[in-house]
């Protein structure tokens, strides 16, 4: 039988979270917003109106959250040509699709910024299909963009693993019924990934890929 392994892409196989923190804040910033860089972070893995919403909460124009995200896109486009995968974030990809999984993406990225992001894990050979926020009504922590992805790999949710690196993601994975695992390079504490539904946690993509045999993408 088939099996898919499911990976986020920020914060999991590309080192990307702290440049997403920055163009938020500065994004919010020039809207006139005083938001913390921790409270962004924390925020970080969400669909960007969900993000707003989260951090703004009642202080914020509905109506203005499309320029908020355009800023952040903005923002963050600039730094599309210097994006940098996580350590052996491509040979991760590259040694389970030789093993027999089949590797789909599941973010929230899109258009340009999914292909620089694909461009920095340089892994196409091993990707069979990427699930966007895009493609669903409601993005992480709903399981809906996992769902999505495990509809692409026409897995069913036991023969499927999800790997992440937000309460997000693992509360996604959680809901859809898959194994979780959960990765410290986003930035999010053990505790807090362990909590949102993590079935086991490691430091990187790296530590992951010398422990694959223990793993539950054994």
């Amino acid at each position: 039988m088939e099996r898919a392994a499911v990976f986020d892409v920020d914060g999991t196989l590309a080192d990307t979270n702290h440049l997403h923190v920055t163009c938020w804040w500065e994004a919010l910033r020039q809207a006139g917003h005083r938001v913390s860089m921790h409270d962004v972070h924390r925020a970080v893995g969400l669909p960007s109106a969900d993000l707003v919403a989260h951090l703004l909460g009642g202080d914020r124009d509905p109506d203005r959250d499309a320029e908020l995200s355009a800023a952040h896109k903005a923002l963050y486009g600039q730094y599309f040509d210097r994006l940098a995968p996580l350590p052996d974030a491509g040979p991760l990809l590259k040694r389970l699709h030789r093993d027999g999984w089949t590797v789909v993406l599941a973010t929230s990225a899109g258009g340009a910024e999914l292909g620089a992001l694909r461009r920095a894990i340089d892994a196409d050979e091993a990707i069979t299909a990427t699930a966007s926020a895009d493609d669903v009504e409601q993005g992480k922590p709903a399981p809906e963009p996992v769902e999505h992805a495990l509809e692409l790999a026409g897995v069913p949710a036991e023969r499927a693993v999800f790997v992440g690196d937000t309460v997000w993601d693992m509360r996604a994975g959680s809901r859809a019924g898959v194994r979780c695992v959960g990765v410290l390079c986003g930035g999010i504490p053990r505790a807090d990934l362990v909590e949102a539904g993590a079935d086991v946690v490691y430091d990187d993509p790296s530590r992951l890929l010398a422990s694959l045999s223990d793993s539950p993408l054994a």
